[in-house]
């Protein structure tokens, strides 16, 4: 508008008419125009602002690292469980007794760098391989066999019941690696260990699958375990039946996202600022509290991964944001289109096709990335399959089939009344 009218000025050929107009658009018509684009910039920002996705704070990152690669103050990733950066060596006596209460023997734990695909070949096929048990005195030759270590997955569980205690909506972790950690279960042992004996090392060869072993592996994640004191003592809530324990913020930093694990009796709800924590519980003494922090991810220069850091977040976009906000999902193949390459997990795959089919006739090429989560209200047998065709984009990689899982998981949590499973287009 500015510009207009000093277009408009200036074309103007009679000198003292410009020069009055020019005083009075001065003394108010341009204070005026300043003030309406003020406030519709300050409308803009609070339209913008009201959509916003605060979720991104509690958006999960993940990858692996070799043990004796993990970098103990690493900005944002830790291992997903406590203790597993420390070399443990399989203890004689733990085995002896396992064996004695005729139970699982479990040697060691190996990740399987290798697709979705070949770890089903790998489970289905119930092999078992030869190694070695090595120990102080001589050396042993053993049969094992590998199981599917469920670990992490359990903590993935954990994770989604501390999102519901939160009050928090969830989303699907992206985590395509938790389901290639193998246990070595000891099926055999030539010979038997003597009490002085003492385990120096155990190898196991994986036949044609030994190319895929890989040994000392972790997975890490931007969640730090905290334990966190109230700032004073406790004051009764609103209800006068609780009490609210304030959590600071100010020290672990205000920009990354938390959640509360504690006892589910202990907590009713929870209150977030931008510098604090409320917890409205019915416990009336001061106490810690064990909060997991989401670290937000920041560039490293200094830190190389050896394997793809994921994640489940999204792209940042209005459009996107304004459609979580509303309650019911638009039910197009543009919308589910929309959905999946929402998220940075779909730069290397494209959705080409959704197709609705009866059970049966194909092999999925994906899993479910939510198998803890349930649906009580709709039978399983009575669902339609929702087959969602993906492309690749890109270079290949061993956890492609991951990541189309992880899309499907996603659509799965729109569209309850389906079955959705991913295969190549």
């Amino acid at each position: 508008m500015k510009e207009i009218v000093l277009d408009r000025l200036n074309k103007m050929e009679d000198l003292e008419q410009r020069r009055i107009l020019k005083q009075m658009m001065n003394s108010v018509f341009l204070h005026l125009v300043e003030y309406q684009e003020e406030m519709q910039k300050k409308l803009e920002q609070r339209v913008f602002s009201e959509f916003e996705d605060k979720e991104d704070k509690l958006d999960i990152y993940v990858t692996l690292c070799h043990r004796d690669d993990f970098d103990p103050i690493h900005d944002f990733l830790y291992p997903m469980i406590p203790g597993d950066e420390q070399r443990k060596l399989c203890d004689r006596k733990a085995l002896h007794e396992q064996l004695t209460r005729q139970e699982q023997a479990v040697l060691m734990t190996i990740f399987m760098e290798c697709g979705y695909s070949r770890i089903q070949e790998l489970i289905n096929s119930k092999r078992t391989f030869k190694g070695r048990l090595t120990t102080t005195e001589k050396s042993y030759p053993i049969e094992v066999r590998l199981q599917q270590n469920t670990l992490y997955i359990d903590e993935l569980e954990k994770l989604y019941n501390m999102f519901l205690k939160n009050g928090m909506p969830w989303k699907t972790v992206n985590h395509p690696y938790a389901n290639k950690f193998f246990d070595v279960v000891l099926v055999s042992c030539e010979g038997e260990l003597g009490e002085d004996e003492e385990i120096a090392e155990v190898t196991v060869h994986l036949e044609e699958w030994e190319p895929y072993k890989k040994l000392d592996v972790i997975p890490l994640w931007n969640i730090e375990r905290l334990a966190l004191k109230n700032i004073g003592f406790p004051v009764p809530a609103i209800d006068r039946v609780n009490f609210e324990h304030v959590l600071s913020l100010r020290k672990t930093g205000s920009q990354h996202g938390y959640l509360v694990d504690g006892d589910e009796a202990l907590i009713r709800y929870i209150k977030r600022s931008a510098e604090e924590l409320t917890i409205v519980s019915p416990q009336e003494k001061s106490g810690i509290w064990n909060v997991c922090k989401i670290t937000q991810p920041v560039a490293t220069p200094t830190s190389r991964l050896q394997y793809a850091l994921v994640s489940n977040r999204r792209k940042s976009s209005f459009v996107g944001s304004f459609a979580r906000k509303q309650g019911m999902p638009v039910r197009a193949k543009g919308e589910i289109i929309r959905i999946v390459h929402s998220f940075e997990a779909a730069e290397q795959l494209e959705l080409v096709h959704v197709e609705i089919r009866e059970k049966g006739g194909r092999t999925s090429a994906t899993y479910e990335m939510n198998p803890f989560i349930s649906d009580n209200v709709r039978v399983e047998h009575d669902k339609k399959i929702m087959q969602l065709g993906f492309r690749r984009r890109g270079a290949d990689s061993f956890i492609l089939e991951d990541m189309m899982s992880f899309l499907v998981s996603e659509i799965q949590m729109y569209f309850p009344e389906y079955k959705c499973e991913g295969e190549w287009a």
